[in-house]
């Protein structure tokens, strides 16, 4: 009988509507699911290590592992490359494990694209004004960074529909627990379960014979 294949969840997300903090909730309760960690050009922020939030590389190294062909999917955010190792998601697959990527909405239509049985989650903000209050409150970025972040995320709310469940994260205990949920579900769903079982059914029927 075949190891039942772990399921992938893409979790994507405006910078600032909570994604991060409701990941790392996640994985802290619970023990069977990993988070894929991305790799990018941006600058290492003062709280961040290489190898733990992301792996950190110069554009040159992002492009020549483009031409190697060692990306699942990568997209150019805010002037920077952000990228997931397509050997990390294979090897995944069969662990029986699930995981989690935490990538933008292009990252996510790409991935979508491979990886049909994926389940894709788009976290909402409340509203406009309290992403832009999260933005300067979390006080990462300059005002002129936080408009850009902004301007972006109308384009990034507008993908939506793209995705097959969307979380509005206006009281993150009650966010958590429906992310919690829509993996509950997927986990117990009897078209995917159906899908692991068809070779061990079809050994059955042929020792019937």
């Amino acid at each position: 009988m075949k190891t039942k294949n772990g399921t992938l969840f893409i979790i994507a997300a405006p910078s600032g509507a909570g994604k991060t903090s409701l990941i790392k909730s996640l994985t802290t309760e619970d023990n069977n699911i990993d988070v894929s960690i991305s790799y990018t050009t941006r600058q290492a922020r003062a709280d961040e290590n290489d190898g733990e939030e992301y792996h950190f590389i110069n554009k040159n190294e992002f492009k020549e592992l483009i031409k190697r062909d060692y990306f699942l999917e990568y997209a150019k955010v805010f002037g920077n490359y952000y990228g997931t190792s397509k050997d990390w998601v294979e090897q995944k697959m069969f662990t029986g494990r699930n995981f989690i990527l935490e990538i933008d909405w292009q990252g996510a239509l790409q991935i979508k694209s491979q990886l049909r049985d994926s389940v894709s989650i788009f976290v909402l903000p409340p509203s406009y004004k309290t992403l832009r209050t999260r933005l300067i409150s979390r006080q990462k970025d300059d005002l002129e960074t936080i408009e850009q972040r902004m301007d972006a995320a109308c384009e990034e709310i507008s993908h939506y529909r793209d995705f097959d469940y969307v979380v509005i994260n206006d009281d993150f205990k009650s966010a958590l627990k429906e992310i919690k949920a829509i993996i509950t579900t997927t986990n117990l769903g009897a078209c995917r379960q159906s899908s692991f079982y068809d070779d061990f059914i079809s050994q059955i029927v042929a020792q019937k014979d």
